[in-house]
């Protein structure tokens, strides 16, 4: 580990070294435990870096971020609709709904469902919808 706070200033890259001057200065981080204050903080950090469980998030909050599929997942979230119907409602052309149901489907939002030629679609976790409602950021 480090056994001096000379040995962690070098083994922090310089913006790093400014940031942990300034936490000692503002009185956060003492001087003498300064070390044992940047491992725990690289721990902390290394224990909350799941990468696969970000991905998966960045997919959720991006699939959620555009109106468009917003708007269809909240049409969703009445009842199952067909791409024709989401079409209608929403004003869009077939490439474009079926485009952004493709999002919503890889992150996990939306499932669909085959019969015959047509291709139904619905809310995966019904409960979240409910939930965002509750929220009121639907």
């Amino acid at each position: 580990m480090f056994s001096t706070l000379v040995d962690v200033m070098t083994s922090v890259p310089e913006t790093g070294s400014n940031r942990l001057n300034r936490l000692i200065e503002s009185g956060r981080c003492q001087t003498v435990e300064a070390p044992r204050y940047v491992a725990e903080l690289k721990h902390l950090a290394e224990d909350v870096a799941d990468n696969e469980a970000a991905a998966k998030q960045c997919r959720f909050f991006k699939a959620l971020s555009d109106e468009t599929r917003l708007r269809i997942f909240k049409l969703l979230g009445v009842r199952e609709m067909c791409v024709c119907e989401i079409m209608v409602a929403l004003d869009l052309t077939q490439p474009t709904a079926s485009h952004h149901l493709g999002i919503l489907e890889n992150a996990g939002l939306v499932k669909d469902r085959k019969e015959g030629k047509w291709v139904f679609y619905s809310i995966v976790q019904p409960k979240l919808v409910e939930s965002m409602r509750k929220l009121n950021v639907l």
